[in-house]
C-alpha cells in the first residue's frame, strides 16, 4: 500500500503571497497607518533621543507632483526612517513655500485670459486669490506626497504663508535692517520685462538663444597717446540694445593692442580703406575677417595702459548722445572673444556697473520695468530691447560706426516661469550687502565648517559665495511679504528703530501680511513719526529670502526640533537657491550656517538620458508608478540609485526595478513560509550551530557595519546593492538552496533544522528592519503577516544590535573557499542538466578533485549536502582530464557520476540504503517516527 510522506514534510505555510499588488494594497496600509496615529507613535519612540533633524526644503504649491518630487522626499523619507531606526529621534516637518512668482504668475494667467488687468485688481482681493491657490495645491501636493510613504507631520506642515510665519520672515528682514546690511540702491539687476520684476539667479534658466553681434567704432577725441589719435577703437556686444546705454570702454591695462590700418576690403564690407582701427593683436585677425577686411598691416603696437585718459565720443554724438565716453581699466577685460574691448554699459550689466562706480561714473536710466526705452531716451524712445536690433544697426551704419554686424547662438538667460529673455536693467532695488558686518565672511567661514555629501559642493557653494555681489531682496510683485521699511523722504534713508519693527512683526502675528496693505501706516510708525515724513515700501520680498528663513519659524520655533539642522537636502541647483540663501540669510543674524550638513542628488532623464517633456511624450509620473506599480518600487528606484548623479527612469528601468523587488519579495516570502510554527523553544545557541549558519552571522555582522555606514553617509545604493546580493545570491541561491532538504525533511528536533529556523528567524528581524525605510509598504505587511494586524508597526522597531561575537573572519576565508568548489560542482551538474542525463539534482554523486586547501576548507562539511547531490566525494590531488572545470576555479574539478540506489519517497535523495521498489531513508524514518 503506498504511504503519503507529503504530510509528514515540513513544506511552506504563508499567507505572504506571491504577487504583491501594491497599487491596492499600499493606500490601505497607508489607511491603517493612518488610524493607528504611527507618526504620534515615533514622536513618542524618539522622546529623549538624540534629535536628527531634516528640515525640508519647502516646494512650491503650484502644480501636481513630478518625478523630480518623488526623488527628493522619497529620499528625504528613507534618511529620517533610517536615523530613527538607528535610534535618533528623526522628527520630519514638511513644509510649502507659498509667496512669489510661480504662484502669482498663475493667477495673472487666469486675468490674463479674460483680458483683465492684474493691476487693476485692489491688492488685498489679489493676494486672497493667491493664497487660495496654494491651499487647494497644499492639499494635493500632501495626499501625493503621503502616498509615496513619505511619513512626517502632514497635519501641521510649515506654510511660508502663516500669520506666524510671515511675521517672523518680516523679523529677519529687520535684523538685517537695524544692523546696518540693509539698504536701497540702484544696481543692474537680473530683469523680466514680461513679469516686470527682479528675478534671483535662482529663478533663471540657460537657453541657447541667437543673437545679433555688432563692432562698433568708437572714434578718439582726446588721448595722451598719440598713437591712437586719428584711430577709432572697436567694441563687440551681444546685445545691441544696451548701445544707448553706453558709457564707457573698457580696455586690459596688460592686455597687447595694436593699431591696424585697412589696406583692402571685400565687397560688402563697412570697413573704409585707409582707416585705422584699434583692438587687440590676439583678436586682430577675427575681427578682419568679421569685418571683409581683405588686407590690412599693423602700424602700432603698445599696452593697454597706455589708453590711461582717452577719452571717446558715442556713436551718436551729434545726435543728443553728445557725452564724453572714457576709456577706464577693467580687470574683466580678456581676449578670449570680442575686440579685447568692453563697450561699458553700467545700467546694464554687474561688471560694468562695478567698474564704472570705481571710476564714479553715472548709471544712466535707459529702460522702463516693461523692456521699453524711456521717453528721454534720444532715437528710441518707446522701442522694446527685444526689437531694436535692425534699428540699432541701422542708426549705427548711418553715422558709420558700425563695422560689422552677425549672429551668434550662445546660453542666454530666460525666466524659469515665463521663459522670455531677461536682460540686466538698473534700477532701484534693495540689497543686503555681503561686505556690511562681515557676511560675505562670515559665510565663507560656515561653509569650511559644515559637511557636504557630495564634497564637490562645498567647492560649488564656496565660489558662489566669493564672487556674488550684494543679495538682491526686493521684488515687484504682490504675492508675498512686503520689506516692511519706511523711508525718511528727505535723506532716503531707511527709517530705523526697534519699537516700529517690533509693532510691524506684532500685527503682522496678529493678521498676517496683509497688514502692510490694510492696516494705517501710521499705526506702525507710531507717535514718535509722521507719516508724511516717510514713503512706505511696497516691494515684496524676494521668495528666497522667505524660505532662507524657514529655519527660524521652523527649527527654532517648534518644541519638536531643534536649530541648527542635521541636514539640508535638495537637488543640486539648490547651491545657488535654497541652501544658499539660507546660509546668508543666518550667516548675517546667527553667525553660522543653519545646517551642519548639506546633501545634494541629481536631476532625474528619461531612460536615453534626455531632459522630460510633454511634446517628446517621455515624462513619467510619479502617479502612474504609483498605480500601475505601486509606491515601493519607486522607492527601490531611489535606494538603487547613485542620486549625487543625475538619475534615469521610464518604462524599462521600472521594470528592472520591479524585477528587484520581486527577487527581495520573494526572499521574505521564503522566510515566512519556513517559519510557520517557530517558537522560543527551538532556537539553538550560536555555539551550537553548524559552520554554514555561523558563516550566515557573519554575513549579517558585515552587512550591518555597511548598512550603518551608509546611513551615516546618506548614499544608499552600494550598501542597498549589497542586500539585493545577500538576499538574491547568498541567501536564495546558497544557503536557502541547502538548508531547504533539512528545513522539509530533517526531524523537528534535528540540529540542522533548528539551526536554519533560528537563522531564518534572525534573517527574517533583521532583514526586514533593514529594509524597512526602503520598501516601507511591503516590510509592514510582511512583518503583519507573520505577527498578526495587532502587532507593533515594524517602523516603530530599531535597527537590531549585531553581536560582536557573529564576526568570524577565519570562518568567512574558508566559506569563501567552500562556496568557490561548490560553484564548480553546480557548474558541472547544469552541464549535465542541459545534456538530459540528469533532471535534478539529487541523482548524482559527482566525484570532485581538489587540492589540498581546498580539501582542508572542507573539513568537517557533508559535501553532497552542499552539492544538493545524494552523494559525493572529495579526494585531494591533480585533476583529471575529462573533469570539469572552471577558469576562474584553478585546482577544482569534477567526474560526475551518478547516485547508485533507490529514491526515498520522502525526501527524494537517492541512496543504496533505499530499496529500488520504493521507501525511505533512514533519516526519514526518524524523522517521522
Amino acid at each position: 500500500m503506498t504511504v503519503d510522506y507529503k504530510s509528514t514534510v515540513f513544506l511552506p505555510k504563508t499567507d505572504f503571497p506571491m504577487r504583491a499588488g501594491l497599487a491596492k494594497k499600499e493606500p490601505l496600509i497607508l489607511d491603517k497607518w493612518e488610524k493607528s496615529g504611527l507618526y504620534e507613535q515615533l514622536r513618542k519612540a524618539g522622546e529623549g533621543r538624540e534629535d536628527f533633524v531634516l528640515h525640508d526644503g519647502p516646494p512650491y504649491a503650484n502644480g501636481h507632483l513630478h518625478i523630480g518630487h518623488a526623488l527628493n522626499k522619497i529620499l528625504k523619507d528613507i534618511i529620517v526612517r533610517s536615523q530613527q531606526m538607528m535610534g535618533k529621534n528623526a522628527n520630519y516637518v514638511p513644509g510649502w513655500d507659498c509667496h512669489g512668482l510661480p504662484i502669482e504668475w498663475k493667477i495673472e494667467e487666469k486675468y490674463r485670459k479674460k483680458k483683465k488687468d492684474k493691476d487693476q485688481v485692489p491688492v488685498l482681493e489679489f493676494r486672497e486669490e493667491c493664497r487660495q491657490f496654494a491651499k487647494e495645491w497644499i492639499d494635493i501636493q500632501r495626499e501625493e506626497f503621503k502616498r509615496l510613504g513619505v511619513v512626517g507631520n502632514w497635519e501641521d506642515p510649515y506654510l511660508t504663508m502663516t500669520n506666524k510665519a510671515e511675521s517672523i520672515i518680516a523679523k529677519e528682514l529687520c535684523r538685517f535692517l537695524m544692523n546696518g546690511s540693509l539698504y536701497k540702491g540702484a544696481k543692474p539687476v537680473m530683469w523680466s520685462p514680461v513679469e516686470k520684476t527682479a528675478l534671483a539667479e535662482a529663478e533663471v534658466e540657460y537657453f541657447d538663444h541667437e543673437s545679433v553681434t555688432i563692432h562698433v567704432r568708437f572714434k578718439v577725441e582726446e588721448t595722451k597717446f598719440d598713437a591712437v589719435k586719428d584711430a577709432t577703437i572697436v567694441i563687440w556686444t551681444t546685445t545691441p540694445w544696451t548701445i544707448p546705454g553706453n558709457r564707457a570702454v573698457a580696455y586690459g591695462t596688460d592686455i597687447d593692442y595694436g593699431v591696424y590700418e585697412i589696406i583692402d576690403v571685400h565687397d560688402g564690407s563697412l570697413a573704409r580703406v585707409g582707416e585705422k582701427i584699434c583692438v587687440a593683436e590676439a583678436l586682430a585677425g577675427e575681427v578682419m575677417g568679421e569685418a571683409k577686411v581683405a588686407d590690412f598691416k599693423l602700424v602700432t603696437q603698445f599696452k593697454g595702459k597706455e589708453l590711461e585718459g582717452t577719452i571717446c565720443s558715442h556713436p551718436w554724438r551729434g545726435r543728443d548722445y553728445d557725452f564724453d565716453v572714457p576709456c577706464i581699466a577693467g580687470d574683466h577685460v580678456t581676449t578670449e572673444a570680442g575686440t579685447g574691448f568692453v563697450h561699458t554699459a553700467p545700467g546694464h550689466g554687474q561688471e560694468d556697473w562695478e567698474v564704472s562706480m570705481e571710476y564714479g561714473i553715472a548709471v544712466p536710466d535707459t529702460v522702463g520695468p516693461d523692456g521699453c526705452y524711456y521717453e528721454h531716451v534720444p532715437i528710441f524712445a518707446g522701442n522694446h530691447v527685444y526689437k531694436v536690433a535692425p534699428f540699432v544697426l541701422e542708426q549705427l551704419t548711418e553715422v558709420g560706426s558700425l563695422l560689422a554686424s552677425g549672429k551668434i547662438t550662445h546660453s542666454y538667460p530666460c525666466s524659469w516661469r515665463s521663459k522670455a529673455k531677461l536682460i540686466f536693467r538698473n534700477t532701484p532695488q534693495w540689497f543686503i550687502s555681503m561686505e556690511t558686518n562681515e557676511l560675505r565672511e562670515k559665510a565663507l567661514k560656515a561653509i569650511d565648517e559644515t559637511r557636504f555629501v557630495p564634497e564637490v559642493g562645498r567647492n560649488r557653494i564656496g565660489g558662489m559665495i566669493k564672487d556674488r555681489p550684494d543679495w538682491c531682496v526686493s521684488r515687484q510683485r504682490a504675492w508675498g511679504v512686503p520689506i516692511t521699511v519706511f523711508v525718511d523722504k528727505k535723506t532716503d534713508e531707511p527709517l530705523r528703530d526697534q519699537s516700529v519693527v517690533d509693532r510691524i512683526v506684532a500685527a503682522f502675528e496678529e493678521e498676517g501680511a496683509d497688514a502692510w496693505y490694510a492696516r494705517d501706516p501710521q499705526e506702525f510708525l507710531g507717535s514718535e513719526y509722521k507719516l508724511e515724513d516717510y514713503d512706505q515700501v511696497t516691494d515684496i520680498l524676494d521668495v528666497w529670502f522667505d524660505s532662507g528663513v524657514t529655519h527660524a519659524f521652523v527649527m527654532e520655533e517648534r518644541d519638536d526640533l531643534s536649530w541648527p539642522a542635521s541636514l539640508y537636502l535638495e537637488g543640486s541647483d539648490q547651491h545657488r537657491g535654497w541652501f544658499h540663501s539660507s546660509l546668508l540669510a543666518s550667516c548675517g543674524t546667527r553667525g553660522r550656517a543653519p545646517y551642519d550638513a548639506v546633501l545634494t542628488h541629481g536631476f532625474v532623464l528619461d531612460e536615453k538620458g534626455f531632459k522630460m517633456s510633454k511634446s517628446m511624450g517621455n515624462v513619467t509620473s510619479p502617479q502612474d508608478v504609483n498605480n500601475q506599480y505601486g509606491a515601493d518600487i519607486l522607492r527601490l528606484w531611489v535606494v538603487s540609485a547613485d542620486t549625487s548623479d543625475d538619475l534615469r527612469i521610464g518604462p524599462e528601468i521600472i521594470k528592472q526595478q520591479s524585477d528587484v523587488y520581486r527577487r527581495l519579495r520573494n526572499t521574505l516570502r521564503y522566510m515566512l513560509g519556513n517559519l510557520e510554527g517557530f517558537s522560543e523553544a527551538e532556537k539553538l545557541p550560536v555555539e551550537e550551530m553548524p559552520e554554514l549558519e555561523r558563516w550566515v552571522l557573519h554575513r549579517l555582522f558585515e552587512l550591518d557595519q555597511q548598512l550603518r555606514g551608509a546611513c551615516n553617509d546618506f548614499v544608499f545604493h552600494k550598501a542597498f546593492a549589497e542586500l539585493h546580493n545577500f538576499c538574491a545570491v547568498e541567501l536564495s541561491a546558497f544557503y536557502f538552496d541547502i538548508r531547504k532538504d533539512a528545513v522539509y525533511c530533517d526531524g523537528a528536533d534535528s540540529i540542522r533544522r533548528r539551526a536554519a529556523r533560528t537563522v531564518l528567524d534572525t534573517l527574517f528581524n533583521t532583514l526586514t528592519a533593514w529594509l524597512a525605510p526602503f520598501m516601507v509598504f511591503t516590510c509592514e505587511e510582511a512583518w503583519t503577516c507573520r505577527f498578526g494586524e495587532d502587532a507593533e508597526s515594524i517602523h516603530l522597531r530599531s535597527f537590531p544590535e549585531i553581536p560582536a561575537n557573529w564576526q568570524d573572519e577565519a570562518l568567512a576565508a574558508k566559506w569563501a573557499k567552500v562556496r568557490d568548489l561548490r560553484k564548480v560542482v553546480t557548474g558541472a551538474l547544469e552541464l549535465k542538466r542541459k545534456e538530459k542525463t540528469i533532471g535534478s539534482s539529487l541523482q548524482a554523486a559527482p566525484e570532485v578533485f581538489a587540492t589540498a586547501d581546498y580539501v582542508e576548507a572542507m573539513s568537517g562539511i557533508d559535501l553532497a549536502e552542499l552539492s544538493i547531490t545524494s552523494g559525493a566525494s572529495l579526494a585531494e590531488g591533480d585533476v583529471p582530464a575529462e573533469a570539469f572545470t572552471m577558469e576562474d576555479v584553478a585546482g577544482v574539478g569534477v567526474v560526475f557520476k551518478e547516485a547508485d540506489g533507490g529514491k526515498c519517497e520522502r525526501c527524494w535523495q537517492i541512496l543504496p540504503e533505499v530499496s529500488a521498489e520504493g521507501g525511505i531513508c533512514k533519516r526519514c524514518e526518524d524523522a517521522i517516527g
